[in-house]
This record gives C-alpha cells, structure tokens and sequence, in this order.
C-alpha cells in the first residue's frame, strides 16, 4: 500500500473501507496500518483505493524477488 500526501486530504473514506489497513487522525494524518495486507484483507484494500475522493492510495504489487544464490547472467 502506498498514499501520495501531496493528494491525501484526510477525508478518511480508506478507513471507513478498511478500518484495519488504515487510520486517519482527527488532523486528517493517514497512518497506513498494514503496508502489505494479507489476502484476506485484499477486497477492503482495493475498496480503499476505489473510492478514495482524491486517488491519493495505490496498491503496489510485490516485484518477484530474484535468488540472491544465482548469479548474474551478464
């Protein structure tokens, strides 16, 4: 998960969506609870994203992690 505070507004519609992901304080400072969300909780997170007024929320997929134990092909 990621929040782009130039956008984030505080308008709090992420927690409402998904109370266990994030926080906003009464200052409208969004607290990201959990960076990478388990699966269970992947339908809130995208709802989260969906209606976010500002668009300030992204997921950012996991890059696939390359063995450190192979070497370079180069």
């Amino acid at each position: 998960m990621a929040v782009d505070r130039d956008l984030c507004q505080g308008h709090a519609t992420c927690q409402g969506e998904a109370p266990e992901l994030f926080e906003v304080s009464k200052r409208g400072e969004l607290t990201i609870l959990d960076e990478r969300p388990p699966d269970e909780a992947r339908a809130a997170a995208d709802a989260a994203v969906k209606y976010c007024p500002t668009h300030a929320l992204s997921i950012q997929e996991n890059p696939i992690e390359e063995d450190p134990t192979q070497e370079d092909p180069q």
